[in-house]
């Protein structure tokens, strides 16, 4: 029996962004100008740097029992929000009620992969981003050529998402943005005959679509690939699927791709995705994923 092999998927080419240091279930991060403090579970060990330098933090995120997990405390004044920028794409980051940014810095390997693989097709591609959050892995695509249909339960995410396409000057007509339950729409798209040549998941461990629907990242993925399955085109060119904050392993996701794609030939790869320290020598796990392709 041969297992798979699990890799590691960093983001180096930021300039905009840091892991500065991480320790004590905490990360030192730098978005632009601005030093934030944010709790990691996984940093387990002991802080690289000096606390001098984690006193330079202009905000910390506390994590309390409220709604949202915690709230902000600032040390410096920030202005609400600020513009980013990632290689060709600009976006806006702002602290929110949560501990998010609208960013996640570590997806930026995903972004890169699936930018080379539209990029490296001969023909117009047709990309599906499920729970798309602010859109960059959209810009990335749409950036790349694709026609990109982009779906969040969110409202205001979306808009967050056209103001990050229009800050990166990316036509108003490569992306469509919908807010929906991201099942209920696979479910129409199948119905509709929709096909698409690239999918894009990276589905939360629990939520709720716009009319209350409840996702359990358990019960339903494997319901929402199938789904998916049976809305690729007949020569499907990628599949990128993440996870947060959940039990399964890069494994569990790496034989539900292989599942998935059995029909068609390509290869799956798995692992985690990571964040590097800028100054230490750690790699910070942030979630796991599992990646097909044709190409």
């Amino acid at each position: 029996m041969q297992l798979p092999q699990l890799d590691l998927i960093t983001s180096p080419d930021w300039s905009d962004y840091a892991l500065l240091d991480s320790g004590n279930g905490q990360k030192l991060e730098q978005f632009g100008p601005y030093r934030l403090i944010r709790p990691e579970p996984e940093a387990i060990w002991l802080p690289s740097q000096s606390q001098k330098e984690w006193d330079l933090a202009h905000g910390i995120f506390v994590p309390t029992a409220e709604k949202n997990g915690g709230h902000w405390e600032f040390m410096k004044k920030i202005p609400d929000r600020w513009t980013m920028t990632y290689k060709n794409y600009s976006f806006w980051a702002q602290t929110t009620a949560s501990k998010h940014l609208g960013v996640f810095p570590e997806q930026a390997a995903q972004w890169d992969w699936v930018y080379q693989k539209i990029k490296s097709s001969n023909h117009k591609t047709n990309v599906l981003n499920l729970f798309g959050y602010t859109g960059m892995a959209s810009l990335s695509a749409a950036a790349a050529g694709a026609k990109v249909t982009h779906v969040d339960a969110s409202k205001k995410v979306n808009l967050w998402g056209k103001e990050n396409q229009n800050l990166s000057g990316i036509s108003d007509t490569a992306i469509r943005w919908l807010v929906d339950d991201a099942f209920k729409f696979v479910k129409r798209e199948i119905r509709r005959g929709s096909q698409y040549d690239g999918i894009i998941l990276d589905p939360p461990k629990f939520g709720r679509g716009p009319k209350g629907e409840v996702w359990e990242f358990y019960k339903i993925l494997p319901d929402l690939l199938d789904g998916c399955r049976q809305i690729l085109s007949s020569k499907p060119q990628f599949i990128v699927l993440t996870a947060y904050a959940v039990k399964a392993s890069a494994l569990t996701l790496y034989y539900a791709t292989e599942e998935m794609m059995k029909k068609h030939n390509g290869t799956t790869t798995a692992g985690e995705v990571v964040l590097t320290e800028k100054y230490g020598q750690r790699a910070l796990a942030m979630a796991i994923y599992a990646r097909w392709s044709s190409i």
